[in-house]
């Protein structure tokens, strides 16, 4: 089970083609603050039918976006 879990989760329910995220957000469904480990974590997504489309360290916001299957 990975740390993030809880966050993919929450994308993948969310059902919307796109949504924008802040950094202070992600951490309060995950738990944990968003570090660089988020970086290679962000492979999981994929299984949830999502993907980490724009990564904004200026606005401390995180865009997903559904995959096209």
């Amino acid at each position: 089970m990975s740390k993030y879990n809880s966050l993919w989760e929450y994308v993948r329910d969310n059902g919307n083609s796109s949504l924008k995220m802040t950094f202070e957000q992600i951490q309060q469904i995950a738990g944990i603050p968003i570090d660089h480990s988020f970086l290679k974590y962000k492979k999981e997504l994929t299984e949830y039918g999502y993907k980490v489309e724009k990564i904004s360290m200026k606005g401390q916001t995180v865009i997903f976006s559904k995959i096209d299957l």
